[in-house]
């Protein structure tokens, strides 16, 4: 490792908020296996197997902060919870956002046609710096990475948003205090057959608790829906 990239990985800890006792395994973590192959020395070392470990110690984080967070959410729920925060498109976005890509160790031909912001790259390489936060500083440690750069997908399961399903949630926040009548209503349509706009309010019992628009009036509904459940965190 000459010393440029050596002072790179330096800035890199900075941005990760993480101290590695052993840079090499963070070294291991950036090494993509085109740059592997390319190399030629004898010991050909990249990241895959990091990525493996990394993509189950992920799996475990988020599981648990969800089973603890939503102590009263059926296992179907967690489970496409889980699915949306740890998705590709999720991981190569967080990358991105600390450009990852940037201190990657890619072969010639993977760097010349784009492989810095490659989505599939992005995310096996956060992967595997997860993977190198476990083995260098333990789970606790690789916890508070992942909870800190994860917070915004995070956020979008209290609001609903990676099901879009709030027809569904805005049901299961009423039942929470006991039975109610919950009711869509279309109070105006706009606009030519091929272009309709649909507006719907939703009442709980005879009390308006939001409106919507839509293309559709299942749309409508949704947007309704989401309105109400806003209005209830209110």
């Amino acid at each position: 490792m000459n010393r440029q990239y050596a002072s790179s990985l330096e800035l890199l800890c900075r941005k990760l908020g993480v101290t590695f006792s052993n840079t090499k395994i963070l070294n291991q973590a950036l090494t993509h296996s085109s740059y592997a192959n390319e190399c030629k020395s004898g010991h050909k070392v990249h990241n895959e197997r990091l990525e493996f470990l990394g993509d189950a110690v992920l799996d475990l984080i988020v599981s648990d902060y969800l089973y603890t967070k939503f102590s009263e959410s059926p296992e179907g729920d967690l489970t496409k919870g889980r699915a949306s925060v740890v998705c590709e498109s999720s991981l190569a976005k967080v990358a991105a956002e600390i450009e990852l890509g940037k201190y990657l160790r890619l072969g010639k031909g993977e760097a010349a046609s784009g492989g810095r912001t490659r989505t599939s790259i992005l995310a096996d390489a956060f992967e595997a710096v997860i993977g190198a936060i476990y083995v260098d500083c333990g789970l606790e440690k690789t916890r508070q990475f992942v909870i800190a750069n994860l917070e915004q997908e995070l956020a979008t399961l209290e609001s609903g948003e990676y099901i879009n399903d709030f027809k569904t949630l805005l049901q299961e926040e009423v039942q929470k205090n006991g039975d109610a009548k919950i009711t869509y209503q279309v109070i105006a349509e706009s606009g030519p057959d091929h272009n309709k706009m649909f507006e719907v309010i939703v009442q709980v019992n005879t009390e308006t608790w939001g409106s919507g628009t839509g293309k559709t009036k299942k749309e409508a509904e949704q947007s309704a829906a989401k309105q109400a459940l806003k209005n209830l965190k209110k």
